[in-house]
């Protein structure tokens, strides 16, 4: 299991500050939420545990967390390559052999067995999704980072990839950036709102995750949350 990643300090793009006095751990093996509002520094915390933010000045301190996998909103999927060789582009841009029979089995895992052949353009979006999951999967990291996978998707679609994803990510270190209060009831083991000013830990409903979507206290953790979130400290 891996250790516990921690980020602590404030960070500025161009000179205009995004966040201040975050303190953060990820502890192994859990679900950690970041909600807020659109531009309060979710995705850039995401993006520093990536490796992804060139462009943003850190003052602070983070753990290394290695190399990570990351599952975007959008699915990100090659158009011009088959569902199977979308789900080994990793593999490929790093110049290693392909495992085919891997990719095959984790697509059989995703739903998506039969449709290994098929361009992106013939699935739908939901299908897409499972593809971009297949793909994190792939490259078997653990820790996962999750930039609002499923906003995209309808209400009964996002809460199947709701399911989906909590079992298959299992035993991992998932980082999960979302505006949607519901998704982190569901999903949330650690809670935080993130503010210009730090955090907001949030009390996360008790049992294992992925949550029934009306459990009682699941359906009061989301109404807290939402009264959080409009009303920020």
């Amino acid at each position: 299991m891996t250790q516990a990643l921690r980020l602590t300090g404030s960070a500025a793009i161009h000179g205009t500050p995004v966040f201040s006095q975050v303190d953060l751990t990820l502890e192994p093996g859990t679900w950690t939420c970041l909600l807020g509002a659109s531009g309060v520094g979710k995705s850039t915390v995401l993006r520093l545990f990536a490796g992804l933010a060139e462009e943003v000045s850190f003052d602070g301190q983070m753990t290394d967390p290695g190399r990570v996998a990351l599952m975007a909103q959008q699915d990100l999927l090659l158009p011009w390559l088959s569902v199977i060789d979308n789900v080994l582009v990793g593999a490929r841009l790093r110049g290693d052999r392909p495992d085919k029979a891997r990719a095959q089995e984790i697509l059989a895992q995703v739903g998506l067995a039969d449709h290994a052949g098929k361009r992106p353009s013939a699935l739908s979006g939901g299908q897409r999704q499972r593809v971009a999951l297949a793909r994190t999967l792939m490259e078997d990291r653990p820790v996962i980072l999750l930039d609002e996978p499923f906003s995209a998707l309808d209400a009964l679609t996002r809460a199947q990839m709701q399911d989906l994803t909590a079992e298959l990510l299992t035993d991992r270190t998932v980082l999960l950036v979302t505006h949607d209060p519901a998704e982190a009831a569901r999903l949330g083991q650690s809670i935080f709102i993130v503010t210009a000013s730090g955090l907001i830990e949030v009390a996360a409903p008790d049992g294992q995750i992925p949550r029934p979507v009306d459990a009682p206290d699941v359906l009061h953790a989301q109404a807290n949350l939402l009264n959080k979130l409009r009303r920020p400290r």
